[in-house]
């Protein structure tokens, strides 16, 4: 497995401590090669700089294997969904100049359906108003979106990987939607980029599911997520998300080595990318930093 992490905490804190440092990708990997980092994944904070990633990929020091670009295509407002779909596009090629391997994203959710996502659920007609969301609402306009993203995907030889964070408009969310969606876009290209902190608070085991879906699991995000269950007495699972947070891998709800030994049951041998998105260490590049090295370090007993 290769050992990376995900460029925005470093880019995004330096452009709001207003630093020089961490703007281009040549600066992020030096930093990375540093410190013992072996793959990158690119966030769009980073310029599609062709020069920049020639320079760093014909030094060999480091490989960059991914760019993310996360938006709701699905978009109401047909603007903004036909820019997030001409940007997403065009990594998909930058990704096919550079070789670069994969390109992570999310499908979108239709706006509309999102504002009606509270329903009565027809499988339980002596409940009343039970509340539930319907991510499928939403499959057949992300099917005409993206079987074209695709086309484009295999011409370029890169494997599209759905993140599963339901946060950014999306509905890879769960085992249920994983296996509609495969069902639909029949492609070897077509894969996830696996994310078990977003199970952990969507109450879905975040290990079994590796088995299953082992030839899909193209990437690896490595987070965690802490439940504080005081709060949720209080609050249970409905009212707000007061009651999880984000944490860097070991600080939450995930046991990290039970969760390795499921992807050596899969032969995993693709990258694990640290998404810092720890509140514990925001604030300060300082702090950043020491957050993306915390998770190095413990994530490197399991490697």
């Amino acid at each position: 497995m290769e050992l990376g992490f995900l460029t925005n905490s470093l880019v995004e804190e330096a452009k709001r401590q207003g630093s020089g440092e961490f703007q281009s990708l040549d600066q992020v990997a030096a930093w990375a090669v540093e410190h013992g980092f072996t793959d990158l994944e690119c966030g769009p904070s980073l310029a599609l700089d062709e020069r920049g990633y020639e320079k760093v990929l014909s030094e060999g020091k480091i490989h960059i294997t991914a760019l993310i670009y996360c938006r709701n295509y699905l978009s109401s407002d047909e603007d903004e969904a036909k820019e997030h779909i001409a940007q997403l596009k065009k990594r998909i090629a930058f990704a096919g100049r550079m070789g670069i391997e994969k390109v992570i994203t999310s499908t979108g959710i239709n706006k509309t359906v999102e504002e009606g996502i509270y329903d009565r659920d027809p499988a339980v007609k002596d409940r009343g108003n039970m509340i539930r969301r319907i991510p499928v609402r939403s499959m057949e306009q992300f099917l005409e979106t993206f079987k074209p993203v695709l086309e484009l995907a295999e011409k370029n030889h890169v494997k599209i990987c759905f993140e599963n964070c339901p946060l950014m408009g999306n509905i890879a969310v769960s085992p249920v939607m994983w296996r509609r969606i495969f069902e639909q876009l029949d492609s070897e290209m077509v894969g996830l980029a696996y994310d078990p902190s977003h199970l952990v608070w969507e109450m879905i085991d975040p290990y079994e599911p590796v088995q299953e879906f082992g030839s899909r699991i193209f990437h690896f995000h490595a987070k965690d997520t802490a439940i504080d269950r005081e709060r949720l007495k209080q609050t249970g699972i409905l009212t707000d998300f007061s009651w999880w947070t984000y944490r860097i891998p070991g600080r939450g709800e995930i046991d990290w080595g039970r969760m390795f030994g499921e992807l050596k049951k899969i032969n995993y041998k693709g990258t694990v990318s640290i998404e810092h998105e720890d509140k514990d260490y925001e604030g300060s590049l300082e702090a950043v930093s020491e957050g993306i090295l915390k998770s190095r370090e413990f994530l490197n007993q399991y490697l």
